[in-house]
This record gives structure tokens, C-alpha cells and sequence, in this order.
């Protein structure tokens, strides 16, 4: 009986074998496990990976530095006083433009204008003395000593005229060159004393622009370049100037240089002091190569992009340039015209074959699938 039972229990699972075997790949879990190996084979066997490609395309490049700086005017000075004095006259208004050697301030000087007043008449009167001592030497009437000491005391009173003459200079304040002034700083009657302000002269006609950029840009300013700044003063205008000079140095802590570029301002517009954004334009590139950035890719050593031909994509070493509103410029190893992987360029292999999708359709293809759970519950706090 035992023997029969194990008979029978042996031959039970022999069918159920069997059958599973026949029917492996209806079941459930097995037969997901099989066909999930046979399309992995079909598709390492060569399937066409799915890509969106895009043209690279001739346009301009402009290389450009950009820096800000701030304004200054072409000449600044603080006026004042030489002298320790009173304020006599006042020549000037706030904000006028005056020109060079123009009379600013006179100071009183009694005492300095009676002295030298005093040594202009020993002057003269040594001066006679001297021409009449002259002619009579002439006639050997006056030793030719007599003569040339007369000529030394008309010397020496010519000097004290020319030095008195000096200081009283220093009692009236000139322009020293032309431009615009600021703000009075005296009153008549004011003690004035060496340093103090009288008011402010600035040459504005032109204003000078210093601004840092990157050692790294060094190669890309000259002198006599083209410079364009912008203003939050006038939103929408471009002043135009030219760079004066490239400082001789770079600093060793923050490594950049200074540039100083001079703009034209007859009318005025611009001030010392404000706030510029500079735009230096180095090199204008026609027909310069250009793809979309999400087709390069950067490895190590290089970079590449997946050039597609005949329906195969062809890995491409190239070199870049600049970058351009989301585009790079390529300097070599691609044309224009020639496709190239922008979308699934992860799943591209070299000289493997691609299937293009059209504009856009790489991303319309990449949505996440429906899932197979049934639905159920939101939790507390989800969104509708």
C-alpha cells in the first residue's frame, strides 16, 4: 500500500512539472522573466536607439568681456588756498563752467600790496641811479665800479619786487584748468587757511571708466578698443568710448587688471561717480559653427558629439569656443549643416544605430507610465 501511494505521489509531480514546463511562459512570474530576456536580447541585438537631432548651423560669435567699473572725470581737483587769509571777493556761482586761469577768489593782502609798493619805488629809484651812473662812465665821469655796483642793487630790488609780487599771487585763487565747479564752500569775510575748500573743479567734458577683468581676458583688450557702457541713469542707452590704457599690472591677489577707457560727454550726461557696465567687444566671427549645448558631451580627456550619418551615430571629437545663448561654438571637427544628437544622447553608442524622432518628440516620449495599482485612498493632505 505504502509502495502505491509513492508510486502515485511521484507520478503527481512529474505532471506538475511537466506542465510547467509546457506552459512556462503563461505563467505569471516565469513567463515575465523569459520575455523580459528575450527583448533584452532582441534589443542589444541592435535595436535603433530613439534620438532627437538637430543640425549644427552657421551664425555670428562676438567675443566679448564684460566688467563694471565706476566713472571719474577726465580731471578733478579740490580747490584751496595756499595762504592763511581773509576772503575778499568771490568770482564764481555753484555748477558754473569756467576756464582755465579764470579768477575763482581774491583774499585781502593790505599789508603785502603797501610792502610791495615800497619795493617797487627802490626798485625804480635804483634803476635811475644805475642809468644815470651808465651814461656818465661814458664820459669817465663815474668810476666803472660805481656802475656795476648800481646794477647789483638794481638786481637785488627786481628780486624782492618779483618775490612780493609771487606772494601776492598766491592771494588770488585761479582755475587750474577748465571745467565745471561744485558746491561754495566760503563766504566773504571766511578766514581762509592752506587746505581749506573752497569748492570742487572737475573736468567732465570727457569722464574715464576704470574696471577690473580677469587676467585670463588680458589677451582680449587692447588699447583702442571699442568699449559700449550702460547706465542705470538712462535704461535703454549705450554710450560709446574708446580704451586709454591697461594697467601695467596685474594684481597678484584677486588676479585681474584694470582697464581705463575714456568717453566723449559734451553733453553732460554722465557724472563722476556712477555706476557703469562695460562691454568690450573683442572679435566679431562670421559663419561661425554652432550647436545646441545638450549635444556635447565632456569627458576626461576631450570633448565630443554623436554626429549622425547614414542612420548611425558617429562619435565626433571636437574643439569649443565660446558660448552663446545656449549654444556652443565649435573651432573644429564638425561642419555646418551636419546632424547631431541633442536628445538621448545617453543612450547612444558609436556607430550605433539611431531612430530620429521628431522636434521635441524625445521629451514627449520620456513621460513616466501609467501605474498598475489599483487606486485607492488619498492620503490626508494630497492634492486633487
Amino acid at each position: 500500500m505504502r509502495l502505491v501511494t509513492q508510486i502515485v505521489v511521484v507520478g503527481i509531480m512529474a505532471g506538475i512539472g511537466f506542465g510547467g514546463w509546457h506552459y512556462r511562459e503563461q505563467l505569471p512570474v516565469i513567463g515575465d522573466m523569459i520575455g523580459g530576456n528575450a527583448k533584452a536580447k532582441k534589443r542589444r541585438g541592435g535595436r535603433p536607439a530613439l534620438v532627437e537631432v538637430k543640425p549644427a548651423r552657421a551664425g555670428t560669435v562676438t567675443v566679448a568681456v564684460e566688467a563694471v567699473g565706476t566713472s571719474l572725470a577726465n580731471e578733478a581737483v579740490i580747490v584751496t588756498s595756499t595762504v592763511t587769509g581773509l576772503v575778499g571777493k568771490i568770482n564764481f556761482n555753484e555748477g558754473q563752467w569756467v576756464k582755465k586761469g579764470a579768477v575763482l577768489l581774491t583774499m585781502e593782502a593790505g599789508e603785502l600790496r603797501g610792502e610791495l609798493a615800497e619795493k617797487i619805488a627802490s626798485r625804480n629809484n635804483a634803476r635811475r641811479l644805475y642809468d644815470r651812473a651808465r651814461k656818465l662812465a661814458k664820459n669817465k665821469n663815474v668810476p666803472q665800479a660805481r656802475v656795476e655796483d648800481l646794477l647789483g642793487l638794481l638786481a637785488t630790488a627786481e628780486a624782492r619786487v618779483k618775490t612780493d609780487e609771487a606772494a601776492l599771487d598766491d592771494y588770488v585763487v585761479r582755475a587750474p584748468f577748465s571745467g565745471r565747479l561744485g558746491l561754495r564752500r566760503i563766504s566773504v569775510g571766511g578766514l581762509m587757511r592752506p587746505g581749506t575748500e573752497i569748492t570742487t573743479l572737475d573736468d567732465t567734458s570727457r569722464i574715464k571708466v576704470d574696471f577690473r577683468v580677469p587676467e585670463s581676458a588680458l589677451s582680449h583688450v587692447s588699447k583702442g578698443q571699442a568699449v559700449n557702457a550702460t547706465s542705470a541713469a538712462y535704461p535703454g542707452r549705450t554710450f560709446t568710448g574708446k580704451v586709454a590704457t591697461v594697467d601695467s599690472r596685474v594684481d597678484p591677489i584677486t588676479r585681474s587688471i584694470v582697464i581705463r577707457a575714456l568717453f566723449n560727454n559734451k553733453g553732460g550726461e554722465l557724472r563722476p561717480g556712477m555706476f557703469m557696465a562695460a562691454k568690450l567687444t573683442s572679435e566679431v566671427r562670421e559663419n561661425a559653427v554652432l550647436i545646441a549645448e545638450e549635444a556635447l558631451v565632456a569627458s576626461s580627456k576631450e570633448q565630443y558629439v554623436f554626429a549622425v550619418r547614414d542612420g548611425k551615430a558617429i562619435r565626433t571629437v571636437v574643439k569649443t569656443g565660446e558660448q552663446v545663448k545656449g549654444e556652443i561654438e565649435i573651432l573644429s571637427g564638425l561642419q555646418a549643416g551636419t546632424p547631431v544628437v541633442v536628445g538621448g544622447v545617453q543612450k547612444v553608442r558609436n556607430g550605433g544605430a539611431v531612430k530620429i524622432m521628431p522636434p521635441g518628440g524625445f521629451k514627449k516620449g520620456n513621460k513616466k507610465r501609467p501605474s498598475n495599482k489599483p487606486a485607492g485612498k488619498k492620503p490626508a493632505g494630497a492634492a486633487s
